[in-house]
């Protein structure tokens, strides 16, 4: 029986935190608000931007007008202001090696994953890239896997999902699909044990052992 593996991006494949929280604020600045800073907004990777932008400007705000500033920052360069996490390439390929097919699954817009996933030299492990609409549309990661699932035929059974968040724990668990919370990321080992992550690893070389256990 085949196997099938998903993979968040941000914050479980590379710390994107200096391109989205400077774009974040930057949006925020454009629209009249103080930004708050740098060190305290960890907490708006992974989510849709159109959730986390009124936490900070207000219920009621402009959310579009905001994510449309962000994108306008982020496109300008933020996209590709990144790092790597130490040791996730070679645990991508020591997966992709014992599995039959692996998927970038994020709450980031596809037309911006894909070239990031390209640039820094996933793409040869990856059948493919799915990520959220430009128009909000797939905001929910729990509809991304349900794409993935239609569109693949994957076997929830014989998939696992590999996350930072809660986000990606609790869509994973919409779909019965085990979940490997990763603690390097930017939703910490407390959230990822609250959210019910079937097993978590505290670093990257740790995961091609995790995913074999669960799918064995």
């Amino acid at each position: 029986m085949s196997i099938t593996v998903l993979f968040d991006l941000d914050g479980t494949l590379t710390d994107p935190a200096p391109g989205i929280i400077g774009s974040f604020r930057n949006a925020l600045v454009d629209l009249g608000h103080e930004p708050p800073p740098f060190e305290d907004l960890g907490w708006i990777i992974g989510p849709a931007l159109r959730l986390s932008f009124p936490k900070v400007m207000g219920e009621g705000s402009d959310a579009e007008a905001a994510v449309e500033r962000y994108r306008v920052h982020y496109k300008a360069g933020g996209m590709y202001d990144l790092t790597l996490y130490e040791g996730m390439m070679e645990a991508v390929a020591a997966i992709r090696a014992t599995s039959d097919r692996m998927f970038v699954c994020t709450a980031k817009p596809e037309p911006y994953a894909v070239p990031i996933v390209e640039r820094f030299g996933y793409a040869p492990h990856f059948q493919r890239v799915y990520g959220a609409a430009l128009d909000g549309s797939l905001d929910d990661k729990a509809d991304i896997i349900a794409k993935i699932i239609a569109e693949q035929g994957i076997d929830p059974a014989r998939t696992v999902m590999i996350g930072d968040r809660m986000h990606d724990i609790h869509a994973a668990q919409r779909h019965g699909i085990a979940s490997i919370g990763v603690a390097w990321g930017y939703g910490g080992v407390a959230e990822l044990t609250e959210a019910g992550a079937t097993a978590i690893c505290d670093r990257p070389r740790d995961l091609p052992g995790m995913v074999a256990q669960l799918t064995s």
